[in-house]
């Protein structure tokens, strides 16, 4: 009777069983062939007054004509279905499938399927999708297949051919062909409205991006949209960045879309003739990525400030990291650097990285350096290592290493004759933005980021199983980064000077070789201190006035334990801009202008941006030198905690990882802390030993402990501070 109930209950329970479904399919590609040719769609969407404005540099384009395949091991047979983008053939075992398949049959058995797709237009790529025959980043491709045919008509059984695997975005529909991507959008409303001349001023309440919508249009003749990151802006029709001119001939009321999105606070709408319009409103464009990352603490100012730097992040997080919303939307290196940086402490957007990293990159052979910038190409080389080390993504530094490698090759043909870079025709030597900033001779900044280059050369060689290459660029940042305390430290001044010309030292020092120099831990401690006096605390030597810079000023006061100094830089420096009204952090703050002058820039009177991502760098300062959470080795499989509440009552925040969320609270009297990941070290100092349940308290030096923590328990550490 009971083997009776059993069975009776296996087949009830067979008869509702849930199906068995497929397995998750993607749109893929060769890998780097979307990133590029979307970084391209998007770029080349900039305008200026209407007028279409061009990137400064080669612009590169996808492989036309790409092989895809996978070999298959099915227990029965399975029927297939294909979707592709381009012209396209099917073979199965080397056998030709007739004309243009939507669906394939595919026997039991061991079995290798093959497409060949032709696309100039689109970048080629393929959906298949299967019960378990599915495209995905582990299928093969390559852009020429080096085969050969005998007189026998017999294929070659050796050849030549680079198989690499292929890339996606994780586009899962296969009815949305990869060429018709877009970002998400959502309708808001303008907060107010006030009559402009023959139309009206629409305030959206605060910065930001996508495509006006007009209501109810109507009439014969011109509307016209001025866009204003500023009411000056909008206001100032002849001299506006950015602008709209619709010709208007409805005899009944219609609505209408701009065709290209915009940032904006305020949309200026003039009408002429009999046209006329119901409503303005927008469709708000976004990046859904997932805000994981927090701060907050006793200062509401302070708590402000991490608020709009996200927000202004977030703006500039598009299909990949761009610089501003406003004017360039380009995808320049160095800007995209710390929006990595700023992207691991706040949305933790692994794909968004990638791609910006391959668009960049573009294909062989190299021509000139990325965005044509001495400097950028170098931000690029350490973004890499960069991002294994905060996702253990071992595999992306394994397949873009080639790419790593090519540039390289390119950089150390620039080599002059006391083995330095400078200025050759071609380059552009950017630093910063500032006025008087020599780019003569050989400049100490760009030696400093080509000696760490060639130092991530070899940690990324290592992980691509290039020896031989690990080694020699060992070697190489060795040399390099002996000759540069041979040929620009000056002991008299305490720092590094910025350039040689002549083969002589120039007397001028500024400040970014040395504040690099520091976080680079390439200086002895006394060095460092002597930097920190003679440097970035001298009001004498010249101040950096744009975030860009001021991010890696603070970076290195922060690393040198001056938080309560950085503190008090960030309410004056970023708060100066909420003072002024900002709602985005801006491309270039200097205090001392005054009204209309913070929106000038380029000789234009609103050639600023108003949003752009260098300007979030709070965020970056907060997670890493004030909750004071760092991957030690990569992917944080072991990571340090140093929280230091720099003059704050308390913080608390929380630093989002692959696997999971580091959360840190810190007053005067205990600090919280809890992780969802590997294996963490918390180090604190205390005028008496911590008290912490479940964990051993070590005291590593006088006043300094270190507590382990590990994954899935919560601290509560109590601790006496040592006095400010």
């Amino acid at each position: 009777m009971k083997n009776f109930n059993k069975i009776l209950l296996l087949l009830l329970f067979s008869c509702f069983a849930l199906p068995t479904f497929a397995q998750k399919a993607s749109w893929i590609w060769y890998p780097g062939d979307f990133d590029i040719y979307m970084s391209n769609v998007m770029q080349n969407r900039r305008t200026e007054r209407g007028s279409f404005f061009p990137v400064f540099w080669k612009m590169d384009s996808h492989y036309v004509l790409v092989d895809f395949h996978k070999e298959f091991s099915l227990t029965q047979p399975e029927e297939v279905k294909l979707f592709v983008e381009g012209t396209y053939n099917v073979k199965i075992d080397g056998q030709a499938v007739s004309g243009f398949p939507k669906t394939v049959n595919i026997p039991a058995g061991k079995h290798k399927l093959s497409l060949k797709v032709y696309s100039q237009g689109a970048v080629p790529a393929i959906f298949v999708q299967g019960k378990t025959v599915v495209s995905d980043e582990t299928w093969l491709t390559t852009f020429e297949d080096k085969e050969w045919i005998d007189q026998s008509g017999k294929v070659s059984d050796k050849s030549g051919t680079t198989f690499v695997t292929a890339g996606s975005w994780n586009l899962t529909d296969p009815t949305k062909l990869p060429s018709q991507f877009k970002l998400p959008t959502k309708p808001l409303q303008a907060v107010s409205k006030k009559k402009a001349e023959a139309g009206a001023l629409y305030d959206f309440g605060r910065e930001t991006f996508g495509f006006i919508k007009l209501h109810g249009l109507k009439g014969k003749g011109r509307a016209s949209l001025y866009y204003g990151e500023s009411p000056e802006e909008a206001l100032s029709t002849d001299k506006c960045e950015t602008l709209d001119h619709l010709d208007i001939d409805l005899a009944q009321k219609k609505d209408s879309i701009m065709p290209l999105s915009k940032a904006f606070r305020y949309v200026n709408y003039q009408a002429n003739g009999g046209v006329s319009v119901d409503s303005v409103s927008m469709l708000y464009e976004y990046a859904p990525v997932t805000e994981r990352g927090s701060f907050k603490s006793s200062d509401t100012e302070l708590n402000k400030i991490y608020d709009v730097a996200k927000y202004t992040f977030h703006l500039n997080t598009r299909e990949f990291f761009i610089d501003g919303i406003k004017r360039d939307r380009w995808v320049w290196s160095g800007d995209a650097y710390q929006s990595y940086l700023m992207n691991y402490y706040s949305f933790f957007d692994a794909p968004t990285v990638k791609r910006t990293l391959l668009a960049q990159r573009g294909k062989d052979p190299v021509t000139a350096h990325i965005n044509t910038i001495m400097d950028y190409s170098f931000y690029w080389f350490l973004g890499i290592y960069d991002y294994y080390k905060f996702t253990g993504d071992q595999k992306f530094v394994q397949d873009i290493y080639p790419r790593m490698q090519s540039l390289m090759t390119y950089i150390d043909g620039r080599k002059n004759k006391n083995g330095l870079l400078e200025w050759m025709p071609g380059d552009w030597i950017f630093i910063d933005w500032a006025d008087k900033l020599s780019k003569d001779g050989e400049v100490s900044f760009e030696q400093l980021l080509y000696a760490r280059s060639l130092e991530t050369m070899a940690l990324c060689a290592k992980l691509a199983n290039d020896t031989d290459g690990a080694a020699r660029y060992d070697k190489q940042a060795k040399e390099l980064k002996a000759k540069i305390f041979e040929l620009y430290w000056n002991q008299s001044k305490n720092a590094l000077v910025h350039s040689r010309i002549n083969d002589k030292q120039t007397d001028n020092v500024t400040r970014y070789a040395n504040m690099f120099g520091i976080f680079f831990d390439y200086f002895t401690p006394e060095q460092k201190l002597g930097v920190k006096n003679n440097v970035l605390l001298n009001d004498k030597v010249a101040k950096i006035t744009t975030p860009y810079m001021r991010f890696y000023e603070l970076e290195a006061l922060c690393a040198m334990g001056e938080q309560s100094y950085v503190l008090k830089e960030m309410k004056n420096y970023w708060g100066g801009m909420l003072k002024l009204g900002a709602t985005s952090f801006w491309e270039e703050y200097n205090p001392d202008k005054k009204g209309v002058e913070h929106l000038e820039m380029y000789g234009r009177p609103y050639g600023k941006s108003l949003c752009h991502a260098w300007g979030a760098s709070p965020i970056y300062l907060l997670g890493k030198y004030y909750l004071g959470v760092s991957p030690v080795t990569a992917g944080y499989e072991t990571y340090t905690i140093e929280p230091s509440l720099g003059g704050l009552e308390w913080m608390e925040g929380k630093v989002p990882t692959a696997n999971g969320d580091i959360s840190v609270y810190m007053n005067k009297k205990e600090i919280k802390v809890g992780s969802a990941v590997g294996t963490g070290t918390l180090k604190i100092k205390s005028k008496s030993k911590p008290a912490v349940k479940g964990a051993e308290v070590k005291e590593i030096s006088k006043g300094t402990y270190e507590i382990k923590i590990e994954k899935g328990k919560d601290y509560l550490v109590n601790y006496n501070p040592p006095t400010p």
